[in-house]
């Protein structure tokens, strides 16, 4: 799961394979920033199908939800496409489902027109693509697909709702949230 996978893993830390997919076992959001390290990865399935496999990267190791979102400083939640192709309309669809559904209508209101600049920086994600959400204090979670910065959205409020997609309590799927 993105929370306890890797928690009981002995150092050094090495890549990790999920769904044929490698995962680092450390990421770096800038030049001038510590390394994160990774958390946990696992797949997100729909109707049997494998969408994504989702990798969280934090400063430090976390075993809790809640951990995680008090846990201060950047963080990356990385998705690598492997199903063939998911349409900017259908991801859009997913991530608003996970802010309502995790999210309070009191937390949301401040969050909606940031939810909507958040939603317009997607287009199609193909199979072998690769999109981070890392969060930069002062900053925001700035959005990238294959490695090119699309926009970055403001405040660690947005940054917190967004993670509850996956690890709040009613996440896009429970297996991903345990990996």
């Amino acid at each position: 799961s993105v929370l306890l996978a890797l928690s009981t893993l002995s150092l050094p830390a090495r890549a990790v394979e999920v769904g044929g997919v490698p995962i680092a076992p450390t990421a770096e959001l800038t030049v001038n920033a510590p390394a994160l390290t990774l958390n946990g990865a696992g797949m997100r399935k729909k109707f049997f199908m494998s969408i994504y496999v989702g990798a969280l990267y934090l400063p430090s190791r976390a075993a809790t939800a809640q951990e995680v979102f008090a846990q201060p400083g950047p963080k990356r939640m990385l998705l690598h496409f492997v199903y063939d192709e998911l349409s900017a309309p259908k991801l859009v669809d997913a991530w608003n489902e996970g802010f309502t559904a995790n999210t309070s209508d009191a937390e949301l209101a401040p969050l909606r027109a940031r939810i909507g600049q958040f939603n317009a920086l997607f287009t199609t994600a193909k199979k072998g693509d690769v999109i981070t959400l890392d969060y930069l204090p002062g900053e925001g979670t700035r959005v990238s697909h294959n490695g090119r910065t699309k926009g970055t959205i403001p405040g660690e409020d947005f940054n917190k709702a967004l993670l509850k997609i996956w690890l709040g309590d009613k996440p896009v799927t429970e297996d991903l949230k345990k990996a």
